[in-house]
């Protein structure tokens, strides 16, 4: 039915309150034409919800594409799991859903297929989410009101790697953090397959400063597209167009 291809999303984790550069979520807009879909996990203290962050939180998933969560700190492992699987799922879904309207015509959708056939498709999808390459950019808020919970951060993105170390797809993932120490936004982890390195980086992160949300999202769509251009010059004649994922 369609390629095995590359899934891209972008896992932002943040408390809110951008305050510096491109307005986050035309960024994330921008990314989600690229093919990429954000999601944002919004990480709040037990005391303090605030209305603002959670409007620029949901906004921003919702122009990516993705989807959005508030948590609490504590709770913050199995959410980055259940976000970045639950967002696979929709976006394969959305996928499907375009393969259906080609083969059904316009206005058919996974929802209105009989029972049976609902049933063959949603396995369908399952399949993908396991057999699909993932690729995430993982985007962390270090301002100060992040500080705190960095600790937090790293073991949720540990126990994501775990969690999708049984899918057959290869996983990868690249860390970037904002702000960085001298600039917008610092990469902290090239693309690798595995986040143990995780453990050397977070202790030598600088907390502080504005929140540049809209450039991490920004410096994030560049980094995927520049991947993407080196494995076209790697693989010129076999290579897979991934924007139709």
């Amino acid at each position: 039915m369609m390629r095995k291809g590359t899934l891209k999303q972008i896992l932002l984790l943040t408390d809110g309150c951008s305050n510096h550069g491109e307005d986050p979520i035309a960024m994330a807009a921008l990314a989600n034409e690229h093919g990429i879909t954000v999601n944002v996990i919004g990480v709040v203290e037990e005391s303090v919800i605030d209305q603002e962050a959670m409007k620029e939180i949901e906004g921003i998933a919702a122009s990516g594409g993705g989807v959005s969560q508030v948590v609490y700190a504590h709770q913050l492992s199995q959410t980055v799991q259940m976000v970045t699987r639950k967002a696979m799922t929709q976006t394969l879904q959305g996928v499907v859903n375009q393969e259906l309207k080609h083969i059904l015509g316009k206005s058919a959708s996974i929802e209105e297929l009989p029972p049976e056939q609902r049933g063959e498709i949603i396995e369908v999808v399952d399949e993908l989410g396991e057999t699909v390459n993932l690729e995430i950019l993982i985007l962390v808020d270090t301002s100060a009101s992040m500080g705190p919970k960095l600790e937090t951060v790293k073991e949720a993105l540990f126990d994501l790697s775990i969690s999708l170390n049984s899918r057959i797809g290869n996983n990868e993932y690249a860390l970037f953090i904002f702000p960085g120490k001298t600039s917008d936004v610092d990469k902290i982890l090239d693309w690798t397959p595995k986040l143990e390195s995780l453990s050397s980086v977070f202790p030598k992160l600088t907390i502080g400063g504005m929140t540049p949300t809209g450039p991490a999202i920004k410096a994030a769509i560049q980094y995927f597209s520049q991947k993407r251009s080196f494995r076209r010059m790697l693989i010129d004649d076999e290579y897979l167009d991934e924007q139709s994922m």
